[in-house]
């Protein structure tokens, strides 16, 4: 009887123990998922952001235009203040 006993309870233990360390499992691999699905996302997004810099072609025709805007303007500055 009393060997009976510990039988049933270890059985029972090892029951609740596994049911605890099954669901500890399965909350890794979902949050293992998670984070896996986060970090193709931050990925995703920094692909997003290198590929809308600026290109030197652009950047050197645009510095340009305002530069050329700019000598108007002082040179129409400077015709004002001759007169």
């Amino acid at each position: 009887m009393n060997q009976d006993f510990l039988n049933w309870s270890f059985g029972i233990l090892n029951l609740i123990l596994g049911g605890f360390i099954k669901a500890m499992w399965d909350s890794y691999k979902e949050l293992k998922k998670t984070d896996s699905e986060l970090a193709d996302k931050v990925n995703q997004i920094e692909v997003l952001v290198a590929g809308t810099y600026v290109k030197r072609d652009d950047f050197d025709r645009l510095a340009h235009a305002i530069f050329a805007k700019l000598d108007k303007i002082s040179d129409k500055l400077d015709n004002k203040a001759d007169k």
